[in-house]
């Protein structure tokens, strides 16, 4: 399964590196491709590392004005002219999506895809993973969002909340046995 995944390129706490590692060498061990934004900085590269170190294959789509921040040696490697088009291309070269902790650009990539699948653009997967209680408010707010009628389909259909790295792949893996 080619798995996106978003996710900050920053320098995190142990907190937030260790688990992604644990998720990446779970995609790594199961097969799995990561397609991710090419970055080799930050928790991108941790990412990045255990997925390849335990054997899964890397597709990076990264942005010109951070082209020289790309992995070398990924198995492919896109650069898009913006970050819309790599937005666009992750999502079409992925079978299911997973959104890590990040900032700004994170949280954009997540909005959409999940704008996305709202709208019936999509019915990849969609988890949220939620490594150290990150998304807790994010998911109150979806979760009141629901309750007052601000989405039309049920936030069960548009995003799975994961605790953890096991969680999140299983979810993705029956996901896709269901399709």
């Amino acid at each position: 399964m080619n798995i996106c995944v978003f996710l900050s390129a920053a320098d995190l706490d142990d907190c937030y590196t260790e688990p992604a590692r644990e998720f990446a060498e779970l995609l790594g061990r199961g097969g799995h491709t990561l397609v991710w934004g090419g970055s080799e900085s930050g928790l991108m590269k941790v990412v990045a590392d255990g997925v390849q170190e335990a054997g899964g294959r890397l597709v990076g789509v990264s942005v010109d004005f951070l082209a020289d921040r790309a992995r070398t040696n990924a198995d492919e490697m896109v650069i898009a002219r913006d970050l819309a088009e790599r937005k666009a291309l992750l999502l079409e070269k992925a079978d299911a999506v997973v959104i890590m902790v990040g900032g700004t650009g994170t949280l954009d990539e997540a909005t959409e895809i999940l704008e996305l699948k709202k709208h019936g653009k999509h019915a990849k997967p969609v988890v949220l993973l939620n490594t150290a209680g990150f998304y807790d408010g994010l998911r109150q707010q979806f979760q009141r969002m629901e309750d007052e009628g601000f989405l039309p389909l049920p936030l069960t259909d548009l995003v799975f909340f994961a605790k953890d790295g096991v969680g999140a792949l299983a979810h993705l893996e029956e996901s896709a046995g269901r399709r």
